[in-house]
Formats: structure tokens, sequence, C-alpha cells
């Protein structure tokens, strides 16, 4: 037997409730209301108990209508009704608070998403520099791409598609977030091509052939693939056959600078001399400190976007020769130390 107070504690839906009626016939199962008598084996009964549930059914459309037409005109007016709050606020008193540690966060992803222009890449960096959800997950492009479009950053409140003011303070101004918006009405394919386009070659200005001119970065497509390469300033100007080393494979030169590069962050008179030279800017600098930070660098440098990889080339590296026989990599001590110091600075905000 089944006991409910009233019927409609059952269900308020007719549909339901016949569903579950056919359960209980099939299962030898009766259903009993304490507050309401009657006997359903005859018609009246019958006739009583679909009345008494039309009522319910009627009585829980009501509510619910209700219910919407209040979080209507309450969102209208600005106010929070709920749910996760969006990153970079907190709730207090039923309201929504800018939390300036996660919203920091917040104005740093709008304006790199405007200097980069691609969700992509900037998922990477924002796992580059360790910033995740405050549930502790890992940050997507889909996710910055819904923080992007948030409206409540800018200070309104979202129902069913159209916006109002809300009471809640902005993160972003309005000046970003159309330039932000802007950006994203464009296609993807367009913005990630751009993207690719303003990435400057890793070893741009650095190269130099074994006649002490310098190798530009020059690419070509065949079969729609592409091919990039280092080319000799002296083959452009005088033709095939004035340098013996004429171009190298872009990709084979690079992976060979970056894994020397990464065997320096190991070494440990590298790491001696990076200390003694930083120390100059930085007094309370330890080795332990400078050590960490170039170990730190080396499972990271996969996860950085092209430009953050040419830049610290750039700040470590002053000069490659390119020879017949191998490569010379000059390095710059103060880069190393000036990379050290950024590294330590930081963590240090990151914590």
């Amino acid at each position: 037997m089944v006991v409910v107070y009233k019927i409609d504690r059952l269900s308020r839906s007719l549909a339901d409730f016949a569903k579950l009626v056919e359960v209980f016939d099939r299962n030898g199962v009766t259903f009993v209301s304490v507050t309401q008598s009657f006997n359903t084996t005859t018609s009246m009964g019958r006739l009583t108990l679909n009345i008494l549930l039309s009522f319910a059914h009627f009585e829980r459309e009501v509510t619910a209508e209700r219910i919407r037409d209040k979080v209507a005109a309450s969102r209208k007016k600005g106010m929070r009704m709920g749910g996760v709050p969006p990153y970079g606020y907190r709730v207090e008193n039923r309201k929504l608070m800018v939390d300036e540690g996660h919203a920091a966060h917040v104005r740093w992803i709008f304006a790199r998403f405007l200097e980069i222009g691609s969700c992509t890449e900037l998922a990477r960096e924002v796992g580059a520099r360790g910033i995740r959800t405050p549930r502790g997950n890992r940050i997507d492009k889909k996710y910055i791409y819904r923080l992007l479009n948030n409206r409540a950053f800018i200070g309104e409140a979202v129902h069913k598609g159209d916006s109002y003011l809300g009471e809640h303070d902005a993160v972003i101004d309005r000046e970003t977030w159309h330039r932000v918006h802007t950006i994203l009405q464009e296609s993807p394919r367009k913005r990630a091509a751009r993207t690719r386009s303003d990435t400057p070659a890793l070893l741009k200005g650095l190269l130099y052939g074994p006649d002490g001119a310098a190798f530009s970065p020059t690419h070509t497509r065949k079969g729609g693939k592409l091919y990039r390469y280092y080319v000799s300033q002296t083959v452009l100007k005088h033709g095939a056959g004035s340098c013996p080393v004429a171009r190298v494979p872009a990709g084979k030169i690079e992976a060979a600078v970056i894994d020397q590069l990464r065997a320096v962050f190991r070494q440990a008179e590298i790491v001696a001399g990076t200390w003694k030279a930083a120390r100059a800017q930085v007094d309370d600098l330890a080795e332990a400190d400078a050590r960490a930070a170039l170990q730190q660098l080396d499972p990271l440098w996969g996860e950085l976007f092209p430009a953050e990889q040419a830049r610290i080339v750039a700040l470590l590296v002053e000069r490659i020769e390119i020879g017949t026989d191998g490569l010379n990599v000059r390095l710059r001590v103060d880069g190393l130390s000036g990379l050290v110091q950024e590294m330590r600075a930081d963590k240090r905000a990151a914590a």
C-alpha cells in the first residue's frame, strides 16, 4: 500500500499519475489518501479523483508561471536570482561582490585576448600561468569563450537573451568589451590565420652564416603544406652559390637551439653564473631560487605561446652562428638573470 497525505502529494501531473496507477495495478499495490476518502472502484470515485488531479495540475502550472514572472521581474531590476556566481565574483547577502583576486585574472584574459585574438592560444597561456576555475578545474578555450561573452562582467543581468542593468559592479569597462566582441564577430579561421601570421619566427635577428650575413625567415607552400626556412641574406642578394650555407629548415634549427637552451638550464656552472649576475639586481636571491626558476622553465616550454618563446629566446641568446660543421650559440648571462627575476616575480604574484 502507498499512503499519502493528499493525492497531489504523489504527483501534480495527470500523465505521470496515470502511469503510476498502471504500475500500482500491475503489482497489486493499493493507493490511499489519508485526508481524501473515496472509492476509485466506482465511476463517481474515479471522476472525483480526476477532478482533484486536474485542480492539482492547474495549481502546479499557475505556481510555475508565478515563479517565472517573479524571476523575470527581479532580473529586470538587476537582482541576482541564485546559481553559480561568475568567475571574478563572490556572493554576499545574496548579492554579487567583486572578488579582486579572480577579477584581476578576468581583466588579464580580456586584455590578452585583444593582443592575440585566439581563445586556443589564450587557453595555453592561462594554463601556463596556473589559472584555474574556482573549483580547481583546468580552463579550456570553451570556458574562455563563455567568459568573454558573459555580460555580467560589464555590470549587466541577463534573462532569456535580454540584458538589464545589474546591481553589481562591473569588472570590465564597456570599451574593452566592445573591442573584444568586434574581434569575436570575425571568423575563427581568419583570426587563427592572423594570429599565425603575427607570430614572429623564433630565431629572427639572431641567426648568422659563416660569412657574417644574417639569415631571414621565409616560407613556401607545396601541395597545401607550409615549409619554413631561414635564408642567407647573401644568397638573397647575390644568388645561389654565394654562401656555403644557403638555407636551413626552420623546424630543425629551432629544435636544435631549444635543445641547447634546455641543456643550459640544467648545468650547475650556468646556474651559479646566473645567480651571481642576478644578485647584482636582487640581494635576497638564493642560488636555490635561481636553480628552481631555470628548472621550472624546461617542462613549461612546450606550453608557452610561440610569441613568448621568441621573446625568451631573444632574451637568452645573443647570437647564433651557423657553419658547415654545426652551430655556435652565444648566450646572454644578463638575459638569464633577467629571466630568473621575471619568473621569481611571477611566482610571488601567483602566490
